[in-house]
């Protein structure tokens, strides 16, 4: 009986264990089924909004404004497109000034950036929490509350108003403390006996930087670029109050000439929009890939 008992017993225990075992598989199978219902659905909310505007752009005037609207197009045109680059006066002209402005800007706060992320992350001076919560205070501001003040010193004082250097002095305000404080942690975060090696060989500091510092940090300037050159890119604000004729009016300003008194032309403003979203989707992609082969110069050289 004993025996019996016993053989009973460990069968228990055994088909037990084969249940936790099942029912752990169905819960990392539940699990894993969820995860990629979120990834779905993620995706379908974010690309949803580009696949409409794209889907707009290929439509001609009477598919555009049918009711129910067609989800897919039922025809593609792309006449939209053709009228937006031939025959539109201020659109290329608008793109232009903004591509100007961002790699202007992008550059500028790259240079000013570094250099302040650098004292604040590898010198030491008194002070040095005020500078850098005085410099990510201006992040705290409302761009709106802004425009007030810029708008009377760029029609006074410096007279830049309608001029690239209105737009560029303006977005440098807000991207040099975006770059400071991505930067200041790479910067801190790297071993000082590089950069001592570096002193030691003769090097001055900013032969230090250029040369040990920044190699070792490309995948942090290369990702302050890309945020910097996206929210130049996509500024609004300060070019609709900054400017007034497309002599330096940014694209995001542009494409809202399209929009006349008695009639929206949603197809040609739907085509601008994605001619506007193209060269973002290839810099970043670019700059992508120099992130990687920045990580990988950083970690040999480290």
């Amino acid at each position: 009986m004993a025996v019996a008992e016993q053989k009973t017993e460990t069968q228990q225990h055994i088909v037990q264990a084969r249940a936790r075992i099942a029912a752990k598989k169905r819960m990392e199978t539940a699990g894993k089924v969820g995860r990629y219902i979120a990834v779905v659905v993620i995706v379908f909310i974010s690309l949803a909004p580009l696949y409409w505007t794209f889907a707009t752009s290929v439509k001609n005037g009477l598919e555009i404004n049918q009711s129910p609207p067609t989800i897919f197009p039922q025809q593609f045109d792309f006449s939209n497109y053709v009228q937006v680059l031939t025959n539109s006066t201020f659109f290329l002209p608008t793109l232009r000034n903004s591509t100007i402005i961002a790699a202007v800007t992008t550059v500028l706060a790259l240079l000013f950036g570094i250099l302040c992320a650098y004292a604040l992350g590898r010198m030491k001076f008194r002070g040095k929490p005020i500078v850098l919560a005085t410099v990510l205070s201006v992040q705290m501001f409302p761009f709106i509350a802004l425009i007030g003040p810029l708008f009377v010193l760029f029609t006074g004082p410096l007279y830049l108003y309608n001029t690239y250097w209105a737009l560029i002095i303006s977005d440098l305000v807000l991207n040099i403390p975006l770059v400071v404080w991505f930067l200041t942690s790479f910067f801190r975060d790297l071993p000082p006996d590089l950069e001592e090696a570096a002193r030691i060989d003769g090097a001055s500091r900013l032969k230090a930087l250029w040369y040990v510092i920044m190699p070792l940090t490309a995948p942090g300037i290369f990702s302050s670029a890309i945020l910097s050159f996206i929210a130049v890119w996509n500024d609004f604000l300060f070019g609709l109050n900054l400017t007034s004729d497309e002599s330096a009016q940014p694209v995001t300003v542009g494409i809202t000439r399209f929009n006349s008194e008695h009639v929206v032309a949603y197809g040609q403003l739907a085509a601008a929009a994605i001619i506007v979203t193209i060269p973002l989707v290839i810099i970043v992609l670019f700059l992508q890939r120099r992130i990687v082969s920045g990580l990988t110069a950083g970690a040999v050289k480290g």
